[in-house]
């Protein structure tokens, strides 16, 4: 029982420190375009986070994330003990990489730890390859879709508001940020919230199946306080915000206008959407990434920093592999 604890705190940790981590998503734009303090930005962002369990339970009826995320690891090979490697390991790499400024993938990290620790554990044959295979898939489509979303936004916006007086337009489009804000933190929640879920639902059915209390059979089982806690942990980690990031996606990218946040942002924000009808975990950091580099490229390709970029792009491919590697390690010592 005290093992299960630990892993359902350390996981609600984790969320925690995925919600500093990822506040820059939400809130680079409106800060660097001055539409917000950075203060107001993460309380903004925060609720709009929180504001997700609602819509995940009353309205889509369903937590699909979070069951993709609970079947990366076939159910017989789940225990304890891969799961709290996987969970610290992703912690470690988490706080590293903000340390660093770098915008790296909280879902990811915690993919690869989880799929890690089972492959150090028991081998290959413990991880379902079709789920890993679809999510280090969309490591690559989540941000081309939010690239090309964006940059078919920019067209059709700029051609309709071809005609409009550019203070007009600048001051109508920094209230629009407000709402595209909102519709993307929504979709921060959503799919971030439920990775966790995920992690914290194999932990209870691993329980369940070594008769420790409080275990259940499947993610559907599972206690409404789990998801509770999730979003709030994660709405939380958002209101302590994450500079360093922030200035990464809000400046170093590309400059971003109001207009081109909101259209960056929205173009974020429909893709997560998508990718939540899908039933996918994707990395709202790729995401966001992929929109701003749209916006910047439809001025003129050498907008994009392309060298930012690149090393945006290393540190994506890396995540899972070295997360993995973490996990594999850490459960060398504790297995």
């Amino acid at each position: 029982m005290e093992l299960l604890i630990t892993i359902i705190v350390l996981a609600l940790i984790f969320d925690y420190i995925n919600g500093f981590h990822d506040a820059a998503n939400a809130i680079a734009t409106i800060v660097s375009t001055k539409v917000l303090t950075p203060l107001q930005a993460v309380i903004w962002a925060a609720f709009f986070n929180f504001l997700a369990f609602f819509i995940a339970k009353y309205l889509i009826g369903d937590f699909g994330i979070a069951n993709t995320m609970s079947k990366t690891v076939y159910e017989q090979y789940i225990t304890l003990p891969v799961i709290l490697s996987g969970v610290i390991a992703a912690i470690i790499w988490n706080l590293w990489t903000w340390w660093r400024g770098i915008p790296s993938s909280s879902s990811h990290t915690l993919i690869g730890g989880f799929a890690g620790a089972a492959i150090a554990a028991y081998g290959f044959g413990a991880i379902q390859s079709s789920v890993i295979l679809k999510i280090v898939l969309f490591i690559f489509l989540a941000p081309v879709i939010g690239m090309l979303v964006a940059f078919l936004f920019t067209l059709i916006v700029l051609n309709l508001c071809r005609k409009a007086h550019p203070h007009t337009a600048e001051k109508w489009f920094k209230r629009l940020q407000l709402l595209s804000s909102a519709l993307f933190s929504i979709g921060h929640g959503l799919n971030d919230s439920q990775k966790v879920m995920g992690i914290i639902a194999a932990a209870l059915i691993a329980a369940h199946s070594q008769g420790i209390g409080m275990g259940v059979n499947n993610v559907g089982d599972l206690p409404d306080w789990v998801a509770f806690s999730c979003f709030t942990a994660i709405s939380l980690g958002t209101m302590s915000g994450g500079w360093k990031i922030v200035r990464t996606m809000g400046n170093r990218i590309t400059r971003v206008t109001p207009l081109e946040g909101v259209i960056a942002e929205t173009a974020g924000a429909f893709t997560l959407y998508f990718t939540e009808y899908l039933k996918i975990p994707v990395s709202t950091t790729h995401t966001i990434s992929g929109a701003i580099i749209g916006v910047g490229a439809t001025r003129r390709l050498s907008a994009v920093r392309w060298g930012v970029t690149r090393s945006l792009m290393t540190a994506w491919v890396l995540t899972i592999p070295v997360s993995a590697a973490l996990a594999a390690a850490i459960y060398a010592l504790i297995g």
